[in-house]
């Protein structure tokens, strides 16, 4: 079988990127998704939720942060701003369905193959060839479980269906970015004390890029967690974790400065995850841990393979939020029309509605002009 676009994983961005292939013309696409329709959001803990708020403006040009198109918005198909993970899985299928998309569930692709002018793809349903291929596999089934010695003695946070299979009534939490705190919120919640060990101070971080600081709602939930439960939550910032220790029945936390904590059960690693290229890194070139692409997010190394996702990069800037890779839909889109044959496609929509920025000096540049006025957050050691 051949397919002009082949594209790897059915979550935000492998079908948001098939949407915008449709809009370039292009309809012989197939996507291959290793479990279902938004597998990575449906194995978030229960209690999760996306961090940037929906709301549905689509009609003045500003599209819901979280969709995937210019005229779909989760805020309208669930009113509410904050999702779970579920919900949004469930608007991902949905639109699925409503796009007559093809997607082929539970086929694993093993491997992308490039030969001359074409790729062959490897996956659970056999062999198939195609001009393209858009890699678009999420990161949440990569789980980087630490750099510290004694790393496989932790539960990553992915590795919990709800917070209330927490066993214990003390928790310790490596790491104080968004996994950790929303974490942390969601056990104190349960009534549970928390100790965080943060290698940095990320809730006193300023920075213009989004992506670098704690976004508002979960530094918001975590100031209301300090202010009305400042005895069950405890937060040690430059507290580099170097060692995990698992003896008879406790676990020892040594720090780069010394300090040594136990605690009963498994410290929860909220450490992060692999790039989402990890399959695939050798199609790829790299700059130590960062992936190069080209200006149209494809692999510097084999023309016609693409990337879409978390683990984008362009111009030192991070794409690592919905709203953020999706502004380059449209780039991948008109690329691969391009390379097709296809009349130069009319996406002046997508750009307007902002599903095709090929002007990063505006992702790269952005100093807003008021400084932040944010209340610090009370952090009790």
């Amino acid at each position: 079988m051949h397919k002009q676009v082949v594209v790897v994983g059915a979550g935000s961005a492998g079908i948001g990127c098939s949407l915008a292939l449709k809009r370039a013309g292009i309809q012989d696409i197939l996507l291959l998704e290793a479990k279902e329709v938004g597998a990575s959001f449906r194995a978030w803990p229960r209690e999760m939720r996306l961090i940037t708020p929906s709301f549905h403006a689509n009609p003045f040009f500003q599209t819901d942060l979280n969709s995937i198109s210019p005229d779909t918005s989760p805020a309208d198909f669930f009113q509410k701003e904050h999702l779970s993970g579920q919900e949004y899985a469930d608007y991902l299928k949905v639109v699925v369905q409503h796009f007559n998309l093809e997607v082929r569930e539970g086929q694993r692709v093993h491997e992308v193959q490039p030969l001359k002018d074409t790729f062959v793809v490897t996956s659970d349903g056999g062999k198939l060839t195609s001009d393209c291929v858009i890699w678009a596999s999420g990161e949440f089934s990569q789980a980087k479980m630490g750099s510290f010695a004694g790393a496989e003695h932790c539960a990553h946070s992915s590795s919990f269906e709800s917070w209330q299979d927490y066993p214990g009534e003390d928790a310790l939490i490596i790491g104080g970015y968004e996994s950790g705190i929303d974490a942390a919120y969601n056990l104190v919640n349960l009534g549970k004390r928390v100790l965080l060990l943060s290698s940095g101070e990320p809730w006193l971080a300023d920075s213009p890029d989004p992506s670098e600081v704690l976004s508002p709602y979960t530094r918001d939930r975590l100031l209301t967690t300090v202010k009305q439960a400042p005895d069950r939550l405890r937060l040690r910032g430059n507290s580099a974790v170097t060692a995990v220790n698992a003896l008879a029945d406790r676990f020892v936390v040594e720090t780069a400065d010394g300090e040594i904590f136990d605690c009963a059960h498994p410290p929860i690693a909220a450490t992060g995850f692999h790039s989402a290229l990890k399959p695939v890194q050798d199609l790829f070139e790299w700059d130590g841990s960062t992936p190069q692409f080209t200006e149209e997010d494809a692999s510097t190394l084999h023309e016609g393979l693409y990337y879409s996702g978390p683990s984008l990069v362009q111009k030192h800037s991070k794409f690592c939020f919905i709203y953020k890779f999706r502004a380059r839909f449209g780039v991948i889109a008109r690329s691969i029309a391009t390379r097709l044959g296809y009349p130069e496609p009319d996406l002046s929509d997508d750009r307007r509605r902002g599903f095709l920025v090929d002007d990063l000096e505006c992702c790269t540049n952005c100093e807003c002009a008021v400084d932040s006025q944010a209340e610090e957050v009370p952090v009790a050691t």
